[in-house]
């Protein structure tokens, strides 16, 4: 059964500094609502109980959406604001949360095995928080499935551009049945020459606890960190590892110039700002 998800929020966002120095890039709103936010709901309707967070020094403010804010709950129970009250409430409750510091920014495959003391020998997620996926939640129920058929890790895969392949983790696969398949081999931000797909890594992982055996053994890579897609290529030669094709949209807001286009997008769905947006936009745009 898998019920544990572990999302790592350590690094420092530095594409979006200043702005990264003292908000943590999962803390940015789409709309009124933080980014951090979508990732965990999606696993939490996925049936995923227990929530690691790697996290540093600097991300204070994660913990704190988590929490109870006891004074501004008053505040807003005494200027009847009673349906953001509720919102609040609802957040403070949503989850129990698990704080674990990785102490020195080593890289995500780093960043995951921090995690092993609390995960353990069980299986369990991996969800990158600057990723929003399209009927997420769905996406995670079917790797979860795919897992008790075969009892093999699963990761998240998505057709992109041949123009962004070489800023992905690339995925060699075979077809096992639609939408499952079977990963090869797994290529970090090939060229498009070497590229052996055009699937990339969403940002969705589940894994067996071996990835931790496979971690302590990856050599830390450039700038001195330890690659997940290492990890992964090591425990394709002892065990299969497979994939399942996300059909749906995936936002990618660990680039400013993504974070822009998910906000504009998500802003056009909502009925009360659309209108008044697209007017704006059009009027922009034509000047």
């Amino acid at each position: 059964m898998v019920r544990k998800a572990v999302i790592p929020t350590a690094g420092f966002g530095t594409r979006f500094l200043p702005a990264t120095k003292s908000m943590p890039k999962e803390m940015f709103p789409i709309i009124n609502k933080p980014i951090i936010q979508f990732v965990v709901e999606e696993a939490l309707d996925a049936g995923i109980e227990n929530f690691v967070f790697i996290t540093g020094r600097h991300k204070r403010p994660i913990e704190h959406h988590f929490d109870i804010n006891r004074d501004l709950e008053e505040v807003l129970k005494n200027s009847n604001k009673l349906e953001l009250l509720e919102n609040v409430k609802k957040i403070s409750h949503l989850i129990n949360p698990i704080y674990i510091r990785q102490k020195e920014p080593k890289g995500l495959g780093d960043a995951v095995l921090v995690s092993e003391p609390v995960v353990g020998d069980e299986p369990f997620i991996v969800s990158l928080p600057d990723v929003i996926v399209e009927g997420g939640t769905e996406v995670l129920k079917k790797m979860i499935e795919i897992f008790n058929m075969f009892g093999k890790g699963v990761v998240a895969l998505y057709e992109v551009p041949e123009e962004e392949v070489s800023s992905y983790g690339i995925a060699k696969v075979k077809e096992v049945e639609e939408d499952v398949l079977l990963i090869e081999d797994l290529v970090e931000k090939p060229s498009l020459e070497e590229a052996p797909s055009n699937l990339a890594i969403v940002g969705r992982y589940l894994f067996t606890p071996k990835i931790f055996k496979k971690l302590r053994e990856t050599k830390p890579g450039k700038g001195g960190e330890v690659q997940l897609t290492d990890a992964m290529r090591k425990l394709l030669e002892e065990e299969a590892l497979y994939a399942y094709k996300v059909k749906s949209k995936v936002y990618d807001t660990g680039t400013p110039l993504g974070y822009i286009k998910t906000l504009l997008e998500f802003a056009l769905k909502e009925e009360d700002i659309r209108g008044e947006l697209e007017a704006y936009l059009r009027e922009t745009l034509l000047k």
